[in-house]
């Protein structure tokens, strides 16, 4: 299956906190988009992989997204070296994405900025045909995704450009709260973190105001991109 968007987070729950409501923007707009978790986010203080599984499927179906896989990556402990980036390869050359939602730079988390690394080198070499891949046993044909945006995950970074969300804000803190684990649950006895304050998700939508204003939205995404963003029609910039 071709992907229009490949939307592309270290732990589940990092697309919908992150990009959800570009995903869903897209997939209004008839485009094919799917979701790709390096790790099972095994590692973190609330839930289990299990219940993580549970709750990345549930939010697909809410984002809309037609496909999501994970590739079982060790949370915290992946490399961005050869062995990662040829298996994240053969993903990438199965959808054949247009563009890629990557995560970003920088943050807090080092899986973050690790994983940005690994998707940009990963993306740029499953574009050579001389490095060979296999899936199911066939040698797969080489495939670049056209473009390359990493989304932002926090406010310390100046956006290159940002998406407008505003319809789809709502949508996005419902897949976002399909993670009953990780945010704010006021019967759950697990130890309480960051993310799981009641505040978190006041961020979430704060962020995406602070994005939105300088477009003149009420909210928005914001993403860096390495590479110049270029436009056929000026009347496509607000």
């Amino acid at each position: 299956m071709k992907l229009d968007i490949l939307a592309i987070g270290a732990h589940p729950d990092d697309v919908e906190l992150s990009c959800g409501g570009t995903v869903l923007s897209h997939v209004a707009q008839g485009y094919k988009v799917g979701i790709l978790d390096l790790t099972r986010g095994e590692l973190g203080t609330r839930g289990t992989a299990d219940t993580r599984k549970e709750e990345a499927t549930n939010a697909a179906k809410i984002l809309g997204a037609v496909v999501r896989e994970n590739l079982g990556f060790a949370d915290g402990f992946f490399m961005n070296d050869r062995e990662h980036q040829l298996e994240l390869i053969r993903y990438i050359r199965k959808y054949q994405p247009d563009i890629i939602l990557a995560p970003a730079i920088n943050d807090r988390h080092p899986d973050h900025g690790r994983a940005a690394q690994l998707v940009e080198e990963a993306s740029f070499l499953s574009g050579l045909p001389k490095v060979e891949t296999k899936l199911n046993g066939e040698v797969q044909q080489a495939s670049r995704p056209r473009a390359l945006y990493h989304y932002i995950q926090s406010l310390d970074i100046k956006p290159d450009f940002a998406v407008d969300i505003s319809p789809f804000l709502d949508k996005k803190i419902e897949a976002i709260r399909a993670y009953r684990t990780q945010f704010y649950d006021p019967q759950s006895r697990e130890p309480q973190t960051f993310i799981s304050s009641p505040e978190f998700l006041d961020f979430i939508k704060g962020r995406a105001s602070h994005f939105g204003v300088p477009l003149g939205v009420k909210y928005a995404e914001g993403y860096t991109s390495k590479k110049l963003i270029g436009v056929t029609n000026l009347q496509d910039l607000i």
